[in-house]
């Protein structure tokens, strides 16, 4: 990206029924944030620039089918949602081995936007503070 984001910083993230992204969101200190629906029937339309923060759906082992959750796809497949896209954070299991994060491997290379960081289910303190540190730098203030 050439160009930083101005304003304040924006988060669209998408968390299922598990809630596992919604309490990593929770724990960070910014306030503009976005929730992509559960529900298939919802929409959500963006404004501003923001990053995405979303979970990696897969089986491991090669299996990469669903690794993106269809909401995330369809909140995508909207062309502005996908040019305000900034660069995209993932969570996994590294359980699933070789298909860790992979939902935002696959977004990155698909909107050709950067991936900034991984964490792995709920994330930790350090994982905390280390998105916040990426997302002040990545913002123009």
């Amino acid at each position: 990206m050439d160009k930083k984001p101005k304003a304040e910083i924006n988060i669209v993230y998408f968390s299922s029924k598990s809630n596992n992204t919604h309490r990593f969101i929770e724990k960070l200190k910014f306030k503009n944030v976005k929730r992509i629906p559960v529900d298939l029937n919802e929409k959500l339309s963006v404004t501003e620039n923001y990053v995405l923060i979303i979970p990696t759906y897969s089986g491991g082992n090669g299996d990469t089918k669903g690794a993106v959750v269809k909401q995330v796809i369809q909140f995508l497949n909207d062309e502005n949602n996908r040019k305000k896209c900034c660069g995209v954070i993932a969570s996994g299991n590294t359980n699933f081995g070789d298909t860790y994060c992979l939902a935002g491997l696959i977004i990155s290379k698909k909107l050709n936007i950067p991936l900034l960081y991984q964490f792995e289910l709920l994330g930790n303190s350090s994982d905390v503070k280390n998105v916040e540190n990426i997302l002040e730098k990545l913002w123009e203030k």
